[in-house]
């Protein structure tokens, strides 16, 4: 086999070209061995608090290995102890830029943005970090503040509680807006607490005197406040079936009620008076007091007059940095019929509300009555209303722009045994509505929908003698707008459709109110 020659010339390109290689990457070898030097001695300086010598080493590194992580990250750690964020937020960036899932990288250019002011950047990369490693030092105050800032008071307090640092300022601080948040939220008992426990780190802080004057001003604020309510309701309505006649049908009994009168003007007036009687930390007890009158001109028959009174225990704490109220009430109401006796009540519920977050809130409510109807003796055993009801249920509420908008989802099983086979039923409503504050004078519209499903368990005695199936749908609107002088004046609708397989039981009602409220 013939070989064939190697040309000198392209043998000494190849050559070349290896030692240009290898002479290269000897010097960046070079340049980067001197540069990890630099920045080691840069640490140790950085460590002993010589910001200046230390800043010199890095940037001598920077010189040698421009594109070295290690050397941009702690420029930018001697720049914010120097007290020069601006500077310390360009290092970090370009760290970043090459290293953008570096934990520390971002921790340090959110805290140089949150330096700067500049909290809608530093908010992002802080609560990623708060996420990942919520006791890196100093970290929950930062965004605790940031959350307090925007009123997210649950928030900062998670953040509060759950952050950790070795630096007493730190420390200090975040107590102070823990209980700042804390009372918001309503619990100045405890943020009395976290503010006395701010002042004990550093009795001698430039923050004594501001926590001292909140601490002082929480309690005498909670001494003060008001332990008498009142609302005073005052209105004209126009209602269009006030006996609640039958829809049109063919059923005969159901037909003879139509001729009955339905329409009526009229006017309403109402008196409620809370008195808080017991205020003991977490504690606190009210009785209540209302008074109820309506006054159908055309039909004074179906006039209506209410009395109620009651009491209602609350306890309020946090648990796991979420708000909630325990809490129980009894109430008794007397109720008559164009100035006769015709309903008593008793009513005991237990109720428990938790704020999951700034955005939500869930209730559960389980109640019990015993109701009396005082003209039903002389009705057929068949058709005695008097019964005991049990109720349970939850309602969850969305909570927007600091509760100007709400959205209100819930769900109740109620059970009624009654003392006429007529009335006893199962029941499941369903509960929706909203509150929206429009942009100009704070007038707010309100939508409230129920549908009341009942299944009764006998057969009724009326024609046709089937087991009554109900389906109760209630409307509620109102238009308030608050006025000078605690007045609030408003336009409500209260619209009832009830669907009933026995004609007597359905029927449709409209009520339209204007009223005028004060309250103190």
């Amino acid at each position: 086999m013939q070989q064939v020659p190697v040309r000198p010339v392209a043998t000494a390109s190849v050559l070349g070209l290896v030692l240009l290689l290898a002479v290269w990457a000897g010097s960046v070898a070079a340049q980067q061995s001197e540069a990890a030097v630099s920045i080691a001695h840069g640490i140790l300086a950085y460590d002993d608090k010589r910001y200046a010598e230390a800043r010199v080493l890095f940037e001598m590194a920077l010189k040698q290995d421009p594109e070295n992580v290690e050397a941009l990250y702690y420029l930018g750690l001697v720049h914010l102890a120097q007290q020069q964020p601006a500077l310390a937020v360009e290092k970090l960036e370009r760290a970043r830029a090459k290293a953008p899932q570096d934990l520390l990288i971002r921790f340090q250019l959110g805290v140089a943005y949150f330096t700067l002011e500049q909290y809608n950047k530093a908010e992002p990369l802080l609560a990623g970090v708060f996420a990942e490693r919520p006791k890196l030092e100093g970290l929950g105050y930062y965004v605790g503040f940031m959350r307090y800032r925007r009123k997210d008071y649950q928030g900062a307090l998670e953040a509060f509680r759950t952050g950790a640092s070795t630096d007493p300022t730190i420390q200090q601080l975040s107590r102070f807006y823990a209980g700042l948040a804390l009372g918001i939220l309503g619990l100045p008992e405890q943020a009395v607490v976290e503010v006395e426990e701010a002042l004990k780190i550093l009795p001698s802080s430039a923050l004594t005197g501001p926590a001292e004057r909140v601490r002082d001003s929480v309690i005498s604020a909670r001494g003060r406040e008001q332990r008498l309510r009142a609302e005073i309701r005052l209105g004209g309505f126009y209602d269009d079936n006030v006996p609640v006649n039958p829809k049109p049908s063919t059923d005969p009994n159901a037909e003879s009620l139509r001729n009955r009168k339905s329409h009526s003007p009229g006017e309403l007036a109402s008196v409620r008076l809370d008195y808080s009687w017991l205020r003991s930390g977490p504690w606190e007890a009210t009785a209540t007091y209302s008074f109820f009158q309506v006054v159908n001109n055309n039909l004074n028959f179906f006039n209506i007059q209410d009395h109620l009174g009651g009491l209602t225990g609350f306890y309020r704490g946090v648990v796991a940095n979420r708000p909630f109220q325990l809490g129980a009430q009894y109430t008794y109401d007397y109720l008559t019929l164009h100035n006769a006796p015709f309903l008593d009540r008793h009513a005991v519920a237990v109720f428990g509300t938790l704020v999951e977050n700034p955005g939500n809130l869930t209730t559960l409510l389980g109640r019990w009555q015993a109701k009396n109807f005082l003209q039903d003796a002389s009705t057929t055993p068949t058709d005695n209303r008097d019964a005991l009801n049990w109720m349970v249920g939850p309602i969850h509420v969305f909570r927007f722009a600091g509760d100007r908008h709400l959205l209100r989802l819930g769900y109740q099983f109620d059970r009624e045994d009654a003392r006429g086979s007529n009335f006893s039923y199962t029941g499941h409503r369903l509960l929706t509505g909203g509150l929206y504050t429009l942009p100009w004078g704070e007038t707010r519209l309100r939508y409230d929908y129920e549908a009341h499903f009942r299944s009764y368990d006998n057969p009724n005695t009326l024609p046709p003698t089937v087991k009554r199936i109900d389906t109760e749908q209630f409307h509620y609107v109102r238009l308030e707008q608050p006025l000078p002088n605690s007045l609030t004046l408003s336009l409500e609708y209260q619209g009832t459709r009830i669907h009933s397989n026995i004609a007597v039981f359905a029927f449709d009602r409209n009520t339209y109110s204007l009223i005028l409220t004060w309250t103190y």
